[in-house]
């Protein structure tokens, strides 16, 4: 079991890299937004933040989300999909790019789903993981935050020839995340600018020029344990 860990009192660039981890897609940050729960307006610190506050969000979720035994398997499955992608994409030799390119999206679809489930759902599990994976909490976080730039921009604001560069091993998972130019913002509000540059900035630190496999062995190894403790104390 990990033990007891809490978010605040990190560095600037955790935090940074840490204020989005709920889907989105540029473009769709509002700097003011309604509870889901009490009706007030409040101001988002993480991109898809639903709640004015903790109590909110622990009432909203007594009476919307599923009984523990649902939302156990659901996440059991999820992490199932997640490895045994990841593990066809690790052992894939010989491919296409095209089939490669369909399941490098795939594995970073099914990762960052799965991170975003287990940080909302079971934050106290995912931050004590953090805390205790190795000295290397700032790696973790800057690699899912680079992940999620990759989701919401390959195959949608750019081609997957932006960020993947084909090397000459035979395996998929030893081509590699190329560098990458910043991005354009300027349709983004001032918050969602801050989001995009983060994840933009947590790409180049911890994916350009490292490859495939590097990346997805932490990132699904780092959310299996944590998937795992969470399922134990249920």
């Amino acid at each position: 079991m990990c033990p007891e860990a809490d978010l605040p009192g990190t560095s600037l660039d955790v935090r940074y890299v840490r204020q989005d981890r709920n889907y989105a897609y540029p473009g769709t940050v509002a700097d003011t937004r309604v509870c889901a729960q009490c009706g007030v307006v409040f101001t988002p610190r993480r991109e898809h933040a639903r709640f004015c506050s903790a109590r909110c969000r622990a009432a909203w979720n007594r009476e919307h989300v599923p009984a523990p035994a649902a939302g156990e398997g659901a996440l059991d499955w999820s992490v199932t999909a997640m490895l045994d992608t990841t593990d066809r994409l690790l052992r894939a030799q010989g491919w296409d790019q095209a089939d490669a390119f369909a399941v490098i999206t795939e594995a970073v679809w099914w990762i960052t789903m799965v991170d975003a489930t287990m940080f909302r759902y079971h934050p106290d599990t995912y931050a004590a993981c953090l805390r205790s994976w190795n000295g290397q909490r700032l790696v973790v976080e800057r690699t899912f935050g680079g992940l999620r730039f990759v989701r919401n921009r390959m195959g949608y604001e750019e081609d997957h020839e932006h960020f993947i560069r084909p090397t000459r091993s035979t395996r998929v998972a030893g081509w590699t995340w190329k560098p990458v130019p910043e991005p354009a913002m300027a349709s983004l509000s001032p918050r969602g600018q801050d989001w995009e540059v983060a994840r933009y900035r947590a790409y180049q630190a911890q994916l350009a020029d490292r490859t495939i496999a590097e990346t997805l062995e932490r990132a699904a190894a780092f959310l299996s344990l944590a998937a795992e403790n969470s399922l134990s104390s249920l």
